[in-house]
């Protein structure tokens, strides 16, 4: 099996994306981070990530509608490919085939 790599903050971006269902755009995407990780994140970060993500082809892009509350701009929202959905899949397995792989004790240790 081919495995798909991603940056640590590329693959929180992917999963806040496929979270949004259809209403992630640059904006969206920082607020929901900072909302569900208390993490602060620049827009210039997610929208670099954005890009990015793109350009590998897991996720696609489309401008919505103008509203009012932008100044009549449009907002470029984003969408979760079928190749992002398995990147996303391939790294949850992996991520779960190691956390099995650790003793029991280890956490323990650390005071998790």
């Amino acid at each position: 099996m081919r495995r798909t790599y991603l940056g640590e903050f590329e693959e929180l971006v992917l999963l806040m994306i496929a979270i949004l269902d259809g209403r992630a755009y640059g904006v969206t995407v920082s607020q929901e981070i900072e909302q569900q990780t208390g993490r602060v994140v620049t827009f210039g970060a997610v929208h670099n990530t954005l890009i990015r993500l793109e350009e590998k082809g897991f996720v696609t892009s489309e401008l919505g509608g103008a509203t009012t509350e932008r100044g009549g701009r449009r907002k470029r929202l984003f969408k979760v490919t079928t190749l992002g959905k398995n990147a996303l899949a391939d790294i949850q397995q992996l991520r779960n085939k190691l956390w099995t792989l650790m003793p029991d004790d280890t956490l323990k240790l650390s005071g998790l």
